[in-house]
């Protein structure tokens, strides 16, 4: 009897773990809907596991995750590899780097269909970084690097710290 109880705790906290790592894939219709609540700013990163300079400023989104936990404020990166890498290379990625914030995988590769979704003013490199708030219908878009503090300056004007 114990040495059942014992597979199935085991068993449990394997199935936990997978699901747990599980990363959702969405398209721009999804990810703009995801980021549709009233009461939350939303700050979406764009990114991939090989674009070095994404890799690079990826704990900025950590420390803003850390910063405003008991806050109404959701970091999302938004992953832009290649199919090949979704999902097993992606969640092999976060979890060697030890990721906070939600991962999601971006599924489109159409960029004159997806861009006028996200960001009319967006190129398309990466990295790029979205701030919405939509109970005061604000928006803010960087293309390339950026730091937390300047997230944070953002973040904190919108909330009124």
């Amino acid at each position: 009897m114990l040495r059942t109880i014992f597979i199935s705790a085991i068993i449990l906290c394997l199935y936990a773990q997978v699901k747990a790592q599980k990363i959702p894939a969405y398209n721009a219709d999804d990810l703009m809907k995801r980021a549709s609540s009233k009461d939350t700013i939303y700050v979406i990163n764009f990114w991939a596991t090989w674009c070095v300079p994404c890799v690079r400023e990826l704990s900025a989104f950590d420390t803003l995750q850390l910063r405003y936990k008991d806050k109404p404020v959701k970091v999302i990166l938004t992953s832009f590899d290649f199919k090949e890498s979704y999902p097993q290379k992606i969640l092999d990625f976060i979890k060697k780097k030890k990721l906070l914030p939600e991962v999601v995988w971006f599924s489109e590769t159409n960029a004159n269909e997806f861009i006028p979704k996200i960001e009319n003013s967006w190129s398309g490199s990466l990295p790029a970084t979205l701030i919405l708030q939509p109970s005061k219908n604000f928006r803010w878009f960087n293309e390339g690097i950026i730091t937390s503090g300047k997230l944070s300056g953002i973040i904190d004007k919108q909330i009124g710290l």
